[in-house]
């Protein structure tokens, strides 16, 4: 939560310190070398680590010299904003303060032809990526019942994280299934290559890879930055920690903040090895442990203890609350998931009733995205609003990904998922087949699908002079002036218009859609506004970092109940938590035990149970449903675990 205390203008080095605890302003004061703060949940390290950036500033390191890293844009916008109110106004921009990604896509803009790329690159989606993958498979002639394109995706992203390229996939491909992966990564490489795009990826890897061999270039940000700070530690993965340390050279001044007991992305690429050995990579590193948690009871965080305590591979910690022990944790056993539900919407409904708490003091929090169902048919039964937290993002919207798709094509002819997208959208007479033969001749000569329309054989003279009006037109249109009017400009040289008349004849729902192109020109003004010499390649950034992260969440204002996964309620706190499916084979997950990640399910249940303030209740199902059969279930071990701490009233 934001401490009011954060939010008045710091007049002194002093006042910077005042409301801290013992720990938080030795974290905040320490002045050379590396600095390891192991921050339990609850415990303030987005004030520690703002407050290091102002105190820095307050010390008369420069504003520019210092680099502050994060994960998520509303981390990376929360510390900017705390640090504007800590810090005088006229250098409140000069530190850099922004997430790994838009770090990197900034470094390799400055060093493209360094790096391998093209000055106009362009960033590829998870939407994109799917396409690639796809079209990837397709050519290998390997069907999606084999390998499907999601777990494809997977798969190659893991390997990025971990450095491994495509060929040294292959030769380490222990079955069928890896080396059909791996032979897809390697036909996905090459058409981010022959696009000139880049993934998210893609952005760590190069700009690692730059640091590592171009002297040059990694001077240049080692002489410019000389504090590095780094948020949520516990999450980085192999090429972030690469970057940190080619930037931190002989300095060595990195101060890395974060919770090992909250590494729950492992899947993802996340090493909590990282943070564990942080001590054995820096050996004069200093070690500050927050342990004093300001959200939760007592009795909450006596939960969170026994859980987390049976995990081997971490830094020793306990929470303790100076807000007094608070009501007892509650546990219990119900039927079914029918019954479990019934409960839990049941007691939100009384609760709300009698003027005890609001709709949105509760969060139902759940390990696998089947759970909610039930949850979602009591809570509508009951007319109880709700939110199930990560439903379709707004650029999900088709019209949406429409339009920057022309954008993207208007910056990068060679962009082939965005050709392929828009290429006959309005209908201009490409057929599928004249498609599929393009980009066969396409990916045979290495050429991208928008350049193979002019050689490729078996295309009609008709399709090839739309195409060609087509990519003429985009040209024209990327040589417009003003960001917003040539956006404008676009939609109407490739008549938009008509196409959302032709797919939506019905008024109200054309309208919708309008108002979502709309709204996609509203977030260019808005960035024109903001942006010296706004360009659509700049623009095209904006949104795709905009919305890099999964974990990304809308403040949520509205006084309804939340749902959501345990992996999206990190970061997040509720007065009232029911952490739902306590049983082996859900938390933790059948997956995880089977390739011995229980540690990691274990933080995922800490994590569930921290998020919770003043009221935390578990439940577990006898028997569910799983596959069209009723199968019964064991409680969780992490039940168990905490067995002597709960109290079950039933």
């Amino acid at each position: 939560m934001r401490n009011r205390q954060d939010l008045r203008p710091a007049g002194s080095a002093k006042a910077l310190l005042d409301d801290l605890n013992v720990e938080q302003r030795r974290a905040v004061t320490h002045a050379e070398g590396p600095l390891l703060v192991l921050a339990g949940a609850g415990t303030g390290k987005t004030r520690v680590i703002t407050r290091r950036i102002a105190h820095l500033l307050s010390r008369g390191v420069s504003a520019k010299a210092v680099l502050a890293v994060t994960f998520t844009n509303k981390a990376a916008r929360e510390m900017r904003e705390r640090v504007a109110a800590l810090v005088d106004p006229s250098v409140a921009r000069d530190p850099t303060v922004s997430t790994f990604h838009s770090f990197c896509v900034r470094v390799l803009r400055r060093h493209a032809e360094a790096a391998g790329l093209s000055p106009t690159f362009t960033l590829c989606d998870e939407s994109d990526q799917l396409a690639a993958v796809k079209g990837a498979l397709r050519e290998l002639r390997i069907a999606e019942a084999s390998v499907h394109p999601n777990a494809a995706l997977s798969r190659i992203s893991l390997f990025k994280n971990r450095g491994v390229s495509a060929d040294r996939a292959l030769d380490e491909a222990s079955d069928d299934f890896e080396e059909l992966v791996a032979r897809a990564y390697a036909a996905y490489e090459a058409h981010l290559r022959r696009t000139r795009t880049v993934d998210f990826d893609d952005l760590l890897v190069r700009t690692e890879r730059l640091l590592a061999r171009d002297a040059k270039a990694r001077d240049l940000l080692q002489d410019r930055f000389r504090h590095l700070l780094v948020d949520e530690y516990q999450d980085t993965n192999g090429p972030q920690y690469e970057i940190l340390r080619h930037l931190a050279g002989k300095r060595r001044n990195v101060c890395v903040v974060g919770d090992d007991d909250q590494s729950i992305y492992g899947w993802r690429g996340a090493d909590v090895r990282k943070i564990l050995n942080f001590e054995r990579d820096f050996p004069d590193a200093t070690v500050i442990r927050l342990e004093t948690n300001y959200r939760s009871t007592q009795t909450i965080l006596d939960a969170a203890n026994a859980v987390i305590r049976h995990n081997r591979s971490r830094h020793e910690k306990t929470l303790r609350a100076p807000a007094g022990p608070g009501e007892p944790v509650r546990t219990f056993q119900l039927e079914d998931e029918e019954h479990e539900a019934e409960l839990v919407v049941e007691e939100i409904a009384q609760l709300v009733r009698q003027g005890k708490a609001r709709l949105g003091d509760f969060a139902i929090l759940f390990r696998t995205q089947t759970q909610p169902r039930v949850f979602e048919a009591r809570l509508r039964a009951a007319r109880i609003p709700y939110e199930l937290v990560g439903g379709m993002s707004f650029f999900d919207r088709k019209e949406v990904r429409d339009l920057l798709a022309y954008v993207r094509l208007a910056v990068n002819p060679d962009d082939e998922a965005a050709f392929l997208r828009m290429v006959n959208v309005p209908p201009r007479g490409v057929g599928k087949g004249t498609l599929d033969r393009v980009v066969e001749f396409a990916t045979r000569e290495g050429i991208s699908a928008g350049a193979a329309f002019e050689r490729a054989e078996g295309v009609s003279p008709q399709a090839v002079e739309a195409v060609r009006g087509f990519r003429r037109a985009l040209a024209e249109v990327s040589r417009k002036a003003g960001l917003v009017s040539a956006i404008r400009e676009l939609l109407v040289a490739v008549t938009y218009a008509a196409e959302l008349e032709r797919c939506y004849p019905d008024a109200i729902t054309r309208q919708a859609r309008v108002a979502a192109v709309e709204e996609v020109l509203n977030l260019a003004e808005n960035y024109a506004r903001r942006t010296p010499r706004a360009t659509l390649e700049g623009f095209l950034e904006e949104v795709a970092l905009a919305t890099e992260g999964p974990e990304e969440e809308k403040e949520r204002s509205r006084d309804v109940v939340a749902l959501m996964t345990l992996h999206s309620a990190k970061g997040l706190e509720f007065p009232c938590v029911y952490l739902v499916g306590a049983e082996e084979g859900l938390l933790p997950h059948r997956k995880s035990i089977e390739v011995d990640r229980v540690e990691e399910e274990r933080r995922l249940m800490y994590v569930g149970i921290t998020r919770a303030r003043f009221r935390l209740t578990i439940t577990r199902a006898k028997s569910r449903a799983k596959y069209g059969r009723r199968e019964a279930c064991l409680p969780s071990r992490f039940l168990l675990e905490l067995k002597s701490l709960s109290e079950n009233p039933s």
